[in-house]
């Protein structure tokens, strides 16, 4: 039996899971107006039958819109062995060179040089993307591209420029 004096072994931290990296692509405010008036709209809509069904429907678009919005926002999650962006992970020694791209660079990148088989998870509401290199002889995706807000940190996770 141990003494008071004698602690614990301390477990071994695995740093192959450790996360150097996580942002969440949470809507911006304005996105949130816009699902608000939208919601709204059911009033309008059920009003000429009864007040009381016009807020029902209200609450009930309100209710069906933040579920949407919440469930399908994406997660972008850097570990020593691994990235994740969405439901989509790979290994990290199949990441080549990463890079960052703000304003009509991002712009350019998201539209005339994008190329179609690269894997894409931008949201509207976020200007910055991060173009990451895919090394794997055996996957035709060239690229991902991602949105960012901190697109420096992300390539730095990444280890990159």
């Amino acid at each position: 039996m141990p003494t008071s004096d004698q602690s614990a072994p301390m477990p071994a931290r695995n740093t192959a899971s450790e996360v150097l990296f996580t942002e969440k692509l949470w809507p911006t405010i304005w996105i949130w107006v816009v699902v608000v008036g939208l919601s709204s709209a059911g009033i309008l809509m059920f009003a000429p039958i009864s007040a009381a069904a016009g807020i029902i429907a209200a609450l009930v678009l309100l209710a069906v819109m933040t579920t949407l919005l919440v469930v399908t926002t994406p997660t972008i999650t850097v570990t020593r062995d691994s990235l994740r962006v969405g439901r989509a992970t790979i290994d990290r020694k199949f990441v080549g060179t990463t890079e960052a791209f703000k304003k009509g660079e991002a712009t350019a990148e998201r539209g005339t040089r994008l190329n179609g088989l690269a894997y894409m998870c931008f949201r509207g509401w976020i200007d910055a993307v991060v173009k990451i290199e895919i090394t794997d002889p055996a996957d035709r995706t060239p690229y991902w591209l991602v949105s960012s807000r901190r697109p420096d940190e992300l390539v730095a996770a990444l280890g990159g420029n």
